[in-house]
């Protein structure tokens, strides 16, 4: 199956990218190459960026208490395995403490490095990191795999608690719906909402579905168009024919 997740609003998208950029990096750090490892800086000033929002933090602490209280409620609940509560809870609770201690503004660290600033806005030019553009940052992608990697990790660590809450909070979003089995009639759908609050939709198709959904919503509807896949056309064209999938929505 192939899942394509829509936010419904900017705390769910900032999220969504932070979780796709601390993947990235992780990924590209744990490589040797020199190409990878650029790869993964430069993924690091993306988070940097995306993580900027004053308030990210804030929302992410009053969230994990907010779903701490909910798991509380829980507690001496014979059908609640008591175990798993409290690992749940102890997760959380760990998770709002690493918030807690990230100091002043998210990434300020990594502002105040003057060299890796100036790779930062090389980099957002075209073939701007070029060895006679800055030839420092081409001795460092000399060094030893390890030296890099170490580097890299480094500069990620205090942004950890960020990736580590994101991910919490996505996990309850995402298991807090149940799909349902659809089919777009002649690739389009269109469903009643009824001023019903979500916080994502997710849509889901078997991999051999050559289908794309495009989703547009607002809290009275969903419409999701489906497409062919793109083969030279200029223009996506709207698969005419009934496209089966499962469709979750999923809202805290």
């Amino acid at each position: 199956m192939i899942t394509y997740e829509y936010p419904f609003n900017e705390r769910i998208r900032t999220l969504l990218r932070l979780e796709d950029l601390f993947e990235k990096v992780a990924y590209f750090a744990s490589s040797d190459g020199q190409l990878e490892h650029h790869t993964a800086l430069v993924t690091l000033f993306e988070i940097l960026e995306t993580a900027g929002r004053a308030d990210l933090k804030l929302d992410l602490i009053q969230e994990l208490e907010r779903q701490r209280q909910t798991l509380l409620a829980y507690r001496n609940n014979p059908e609640i395995s008591e175990e798993a509560l409290s690992g749940a809870l102890y997760e959380i609770e760990s998770s709002s403490t690493a918030l807690l201690g990230m100091a002043g503004k998210i990434g300020q660290y990594l502002r105040d490095n003057d060299w890796l600033m100036s790779i930062k806005s090389r980099a957002a030019i075209p073939g701007g990191v070029c060895e006679f553009d800055l030839p420092s940052y081409h001795w460092w992608l000399h060094r030893q795999p390890e030296a890099r990697r170490d580097a890299i990790e480094g500069w990620l660590r205090p942004m950890l608690p960020l990736r580590d809450a994101a991910a919490i909070v996505l996990r309850l979003l995402r298991s807090s719906g149940r799909p349902k089995s659809h089919v777009a009639v002649n690739g389009q759908f269109q469903l009643n909402l009824g001023g019903t609050t979500a916080q994502m939709v997710r849509v889901e198709l078997k991999a051999d579905e050559p289908a794309i959904p495009e989703v547009s919503a607002n809290k009275y509807a969903l419409n999701i168009r489906f497409t062919n896949p793109p083969a030279g056309e200029m223009k996506a064209r709207v698969a005419e024919r009934d496209v089966a999938f499962n469709l979750t929505f999923c809202n805290l």
